[in-house]
């Protein structure tokens, strides 16, 4: 390089000729000093002194910035390198920048990370290594506070109605609720999580983190299951802007009657198989074979008598076929040969079938529909 007319402002040496900056582009201050002044003031690398990783001791997230942030690291020897190269910074004027970072872990809280670098500037390859201090500071994130602290901000109690929602019923409620909170939880929600399941005697309570949430597991029950939704908030105190605060319970009330239940509804065309009761209960007439459902008006619960279920149902012998619609069985308890309607489900070739026996007769159940109960 050819040696300008300039002189170092430090030492007195001639400097030597550079390249005009671009157009717009202003003159560096250093580019007045020779190659050994200015590298007498300069670092390749702007290191901290010691960088702290505060990770919560329960969770294992770490915080970032001004919030928690799930890492689902097992151990923080990565996350400390990324943590010491995120805050290193090198300068501006290097080229052909290469670097790497190697950890020595001293304890548990403490790892020394060491940081090597090589580039090129003003045309002389440079090297330089550095130390930099990483410390643990476990702590407790503030999801994991909550938690601790037995905080909830809704409440889904899971009830029936006028009666007591099954086992399978109950614990199918909880499955949801747990699954619903652990998708939002995948999806990075650290708001989302439940405090609390209580199995009582009339259903679960199962305390939620957010109103919002609750709501949401609330649906998903009501549409697995149908049924209504009540909600009844309560005034738990006002946030730092005054804002009135509630604590929401949500109500998931189950259908009085379930799929496997038989009802009457007193319509004069016998009783019914329910199928399924989202809205509008739907079923099979045991007299017949035909479908049912419920009018509009009476959604989920129409007036009807409650004669049973597919568990009622008792294996029993066929006499005869009288024709198409009547069919001989004998009573399953006096065994009293009984002529009853034949619905059109019924296999002619059958000599055994189930049926139920309530106070409005013997009706024959869908064959398919209590092998499925006994799976």
């Amino acid at each position: 390089m050819s040696e300008s007319r300039d002189f170092c402002p430090r030492c007195g040496d001639p400097v030597p000729e550079r390249p005009e900056p671009l157009p717009g582009m202003p003159r560096e201050r250093d580019d007045v000093l020779c190659d050994s002044c200015y590298f007498e003031d300069f670092d390749l690398v702007d290191a901290p002194d010691e960088v702290q990783v505060r990770v919560c001791a329960q969770c294992g997230a770490i915080h970032r910035g001004n919030r928690w942030v799930d890492v689902g690291a097992r151990d923080y020897t990565d996350i400390a390198i990324e943590e010491v190269s995120n805050s290193l910074g090198v300068h501006l004027n290097a080229e052909e920048v290469r670097w790497g970072v190697e950890p020595e872990q001293v304890d548990e809280n403490n790892i020394r990370m060491h940081c090597h670098f090589s580039g090129v500037v003003r045309g002389t390859p440079l090297e330089e290594s550095i130390v930099v201090p990483v410390s643990i500071a476990r702590e407790t994130c503030q999801r994991c506070g909550r938690i601790a602290g037995g905080y909830f901000a809704s409440l889904v109690q899971v009830r029936a109605d006028d009666r007591t929602p099954t086992t399978e019923e109950a614990e199918t409620a909880i499955e949801i609720a747990e699954s619903y909170i652990a998708e939002r939880e995948d999806k990075g929600d650290r708001n989302a999580f439940i405090t609390e399941v209580n199995r009582t005697p009339d259903g679960p309570n199962i305390k939620i983190s957010t109103n919002q949430m609750g709501s949401g597991v609330a649906k998903q029950i009501r549409e697995r299951f149908g049924g209504t939704i009540e909600e009844h908030p309560t005034l738990v105190t006002e946030d730092g802007d005054g804002n009135e605060v509630y604590r929401v319970t949500f109500v998931a009330r189950l259908p009085r009657y379930t799929a496997g239940d038989v009802i009457d509804p007193e319509d004069g065309d016998g009783p019914v198989l329910v199928r399924s009761n989202r809205g509008r209960l739907k079923g099979t007439r045991l007299t017949s074979g035909d479908l049912y459902e419920s009018e509009f008006e009476e959604g989920e619960r129409p007036e009807a008598e409650d004669l049973g279920s597919i568990e009622d149902a008792a294996e029993t012998t066929v006499v005869t076929v009288e024709d198409e619609h009547a069919v001989q069985v004998l009573d399953p308890e006096t065994y009293e040969a009984k002529t009853i309607p034949r619905p059109d489900y019924f296999d002619p070739d059958a000599s055994m079938v189930p049926v139920l026996k309530s106070p409005s007769g013997l009706h024959i159940f869908p064959e398919e529909v209590v092998d499925d109960d006994e799976e």
